[in-house]
């Protein structure tokens, strides 16, 4: 089965067919994401929060990436999968953007990376393009500046700040991005964008006119209840079923329900009799421990 490729996912925003993306973070997650029927598969440095526990992304090394990164892999076929470079795989230049990102296609095995940034990110975005690594560009709210952006806002809402926008998405455009990630912006920012960029937009968080959407696995499923983002929507509670389960599970295994019968397994009697002790076997290892004296 051929994967995805940016070929194709330019070719949906021509015909005019929305692009579905999805986090995932390991081989389960990966397959139950590809055949729920997702387009791309992005390994998220959310991965950092929702699977790792860390209050931010900031803390999310390329070791950890490139490990959930190759469990996805293998456990997709069809979609297309792409790596987020971490803080500060990439910030330092593009030389240093250049090995991680390799590493990125090399060892783990991904069509594609994402990377933060507009203008500012658009020389490194250049650089791998030209390496022949796609590169799928995010602006707008991106999490590893929220230190900069003094939390979790939406970006873009003032004259200026939209204009800036814009020339962050022009910029990737020109830079060779095959797609653009606009997070948490205001959605006729994102209508707009979309319509004057011949790159494809996913949105999250940027309303429903972009080319495509991206939501976090867990936020999805209901199995990080931390928070919930008012740019998710909860397809499941599979947090409460998986909770209820182990609860249930827990109750059997201290009430001796569980195991049964069922769940066990059955000796031949006969092999079973040769491993008791004889009568005389147990004479001598009485005498063998001095207990006849």
């Amino acid at each position: 089965m051929a994967r995805i490729t940016t070929t194709d996912i330019r070719g949906m925003k021509k015909r005019g067919e929305k692009i579905v993306m999805m986090t995932a973070y390991d081989f389960p997650s990966a397959r139950l994401v590809e055949e729920g029927g997702a387009d791309a598969i992005l390994v998220g440095d959310t991965l950092g929060m929702v699977v790792l526990g860390y209050d931010s992304t900031l803390p999310v090394t390329m070791e950890d990436m490139i490990h959930h990164t190759k469990a996805v892999v293998r456990g997709s076929q069809r979609a297309m999968v792409v790596g987020d470079m971490p803080f500060m795989s990439y910030q330092t230049g593009w030389q240093g953007a250049m090995v991680n990102a390799a590493r990125f296609m090399k060892e783990a095995g991904c069509g594609a990376v994402k990377l933060e940034g507009g203008v500012r990110s658009a020389e490194i975005v250049q650089k791998l393009v030209e390496a022949g690594i796609p590169v799928m560009g995010h602006i707008g709210l991106t999490p590893q500046s929220v230190n900069q952006f003094g939390g979790f806002k939406v970006q873009g809402k003032t004259p200026a700040a939209a204009v800036q926008l814009m020339h962050d998405a022009q910029a990737l455009e020109q830079a060779g991005a095959f797609a653009i990630v606009l997070e948490t912006i205001p959605a006729p920012l994102a209508e707009l964008l979309t319509q004057r960029l011949s790159v494809p937009t996913i949105g999250i968080g940027a309303g429903v006119h972009c080319d495509g959407q991206v939501q976090v696995f867990h936020d999805m499923l209901g199995m990080f209840d931390a928070f919930l983002p008012k740019h998710a929507k909860r397809y499941a509670e599979a947090g409460n079923v998986i909770r209820d389960a182990v609860a249930e599970y827990a109750a059997d295994v201290r009430s001796g329900a569980f195991p049964t019968a069922k769940e066990s397994f059955k000796m031949d009697p006969a092999s079973l009799e040769e491993l008791r002790p004889s009568r005389t076997d147990a004479i001598h290892r009485r005498h063998a421990l001095g207990l006849d004296s």
